[in-house]
């Protein structure tokens, strides 16, 4: 496929058919996905390869809490889990939430889920000490995660980018064996998709940029 039309139409993928994802094709994606750029070439991500069921059924488990209160803050209208905003929502109103098979099917019924982790000790965090939640050591992670996308649908499959299990990081951590020293950067459950979309909504340039100054006018 041509680059640009990888960009346009690789969607995050939740629905998989039963075909495998072959270890010498996963190979090949992250063969081309580590040339992804890094806080100074440090290269500091690890990528653990799942496809135990018995693993994943761990995994699906501790995506529950983490869905249940996105589930809950977004049916009450609010923002779910704001850092900014915080939730009128009680522990019990919370806990009381039934979460839907959306959030644990894509990391049971894929082909294979990947956990990306990135040592901590070589990322360039240089808004820890901001009064705000952190956000530029995902600089060191995420461009590797993007391409690992990319690459997937250009060999025809697909996945999404999830983070709910990482509010339980430290039994994430039991779980695979994760030394304290890494941060677990989201859960990538991949696999062939039932549907490829090939038309995305995106805001248009004009929405996306502002030229100059905050108050400036958009790129057109």
């Amino acid at each position: 496929m041509e680059l640009y039309d990888v960009m346009r139409t690789t969607s995050a993928v939740r629905e998989f058919t039963d075909d495998p994802l072959p270890d010498d094709v996963l190979r090949t994606i992250l063969d081309n996905a580590r040339f992804a750029p890094s806080g100074g070439n440090r290269q500091g991500t690890q990528v653990l390869v799942v496809r135990d069921l018995d693993a994943r059924r761990r995994l699906a488990e501790l995506t529950l809490p983490g869905a249940r209160r996105y589930t809950a803050q977004k049916t009450a209208g609010e923002g779910p889990w704001n850092a900014v905003i915080p939730t009128r929502l009680s522990d019990e109103e919370i806990a009381a939430t039934d979460v839907p098979d959306f959030w644990t099917d894509p990391v049971l019924k894929a082909a294979v889920v990947l956990v990306v982790c990135v040592d901590l000790r070589v990322v360039a965090a240089v808004d820890k000490d901001l009064d705000r939640v952190g956000i530029v050591g995902g600089a060191s992670v995420y461009p590797l995660v993007w391409n690992i996308l990319l690459a997937a649908r250009h060999e025809g499959f697909g996945g999404t980018i999830t983070t709910m299990a990482v509010a339980e990081e430290p039994r994430l951590r039991e779980l695979f064996g994760i030394p304290e020293e890494y941060a677990v950067a989201c859960v990538v459950p991949m696999g062939k998709p039932v549907r490829q979309l090939t038309k995305l909504t995106r805001v248009s340039v004009e929405d996306l940029t502002r030229r100059e100054h905050w108050e400036g006018g958009p790129l057109s």
